[in-house]
């Protein structure tokens, strides 16, 4: 697992590396993929079509790979991406100095998943911006390819996980701002816990409703902790358990309510995939304790199809 391979580097004292570090990981990982021996070098290439112009098949790649690909051109991989992450008190669970890249909460995980794709995005020469938002919409930045761009939203990625700030949210409402501020279409990745009060589901479903506004794509990272969020997984002892953005408390015994707890969660991850189907986003769970897979193999997937 990239994860295991990463351990005791200390990666997350150097953000970008890291980023690098994750995407690499990934493509070595990719046995079957047509990318598999030219990581740095996909961005520019696509298969050859039978027909068309020879004169721009890279030759050098055919000797390396048996395969015919061309040469690809700016117009033909410009993309504008924006990514949107949920920086709520929810998002900082479990308690963590993410200092170690096998020691993230849902916050420290989805900054280091937003680096990774902004090095894709780079490679690509596609533009990105950035959303950040809790109790406030703390961060905007339109969508730009410049390197010094890029650098920008690594250092507030970076101030994310390095300087915590724990606040209650409304995720609807800001989603709803940020809706309007992508005016160009876009590809859009939402990281956030999707954790809600009953009463406002329906607002929280109608904000992701106003994200496919101007026809964008958008996916949805849903990011949970899987041990103790969904599985609920504690021994049985009597423990309290709080509420991080309201600070309600509650003292139980787990097994007391294990079996109703993981039905309840079930069915909510289920009615947030049916859902998303319905508003045509594409809802992918990722369970923090897993590494970055589902994250990048999502964009790949995503992006071969976008026109």
């Amino acid at each position: 697992m990239l994860i295991d391979q990463l351990k005791n580097k200390h990666p997350l004292d150097n953000f970008e590396l890291l980023a690098r570090q994750v995407v690499e990981g990934y493509f070595a990982g990719m046995h079957q993929s047509p990318f598999h021996g030219f990581s740095v070098e996909f961005a520019e290439h696509r298969l050859y079509n039978k027909g068309e112009s020879t004169k721009h098949i890279d030759w050098k790649l055919y000797a390396k790979t048996d395969k015919l690909y061309v040469k690809r051109y700016d117009e033909e991989t410009n993309l504008r991406c924006h990514i949107i992450i949920d920086n709520s008190a929810s998002m900082h669970y479990p308690e963590s100095d993410n200092s170690a890249i096998e020691k993230l909460n849902k916050i420290g995980f989805s900054a280091v998943a937003a680096a990774s794709l902004m090095n894709l995005l780079k490679r690509q020469r596609d533009a990105v911006g950035l959303s950040i938002y809790s109790d406030t919409y703390e961060y905007y930045s339109p969508e730009k390819s410049s390197v010094r761009h890029h650098r920008r939203l690594l250092d507030q990625l970076e101030k994310l996980i390095k300087n915590p700030e724990k606040h209650q949210t409304d995720t609807y409402t800001f989603l709803h701002e940020i809706a309007e501020n992508i005016h160009r279409r876009s590809l859009i990745f939402l990281f956030t816990d999707m954790f809600q009060a009953d009463k406002q589901k329906e607002e929280l479903f109608e904000a992701l409703r106003h994200l496919k506004y101007n026809k964008h794509e958008v996916i949805l990272f849903h990011t949970y902790d899987g041990e103790t969020e969904s599985s609920f997984d504690f021994d049985n002892t009597p423990k309290k358990f709080i509420d991080i953005e309201t600070g309600d408390e509650i003292n139980l015994y787990v097994n007391a309510v294990k079996k109703a707890y993981r039905e309840k969660i079930e069915n909510y991850f289920q009615e947030l995939k049916l859902t998303c189907m319905q508003y045509q986003i594409d809802y992918v769970p990722v369970d923090i304790n897993k590494g970055f897979y589902e994250v990048l193999s999502a964009y790949m997937i995503k992006r071969q199809s976008f026109k």
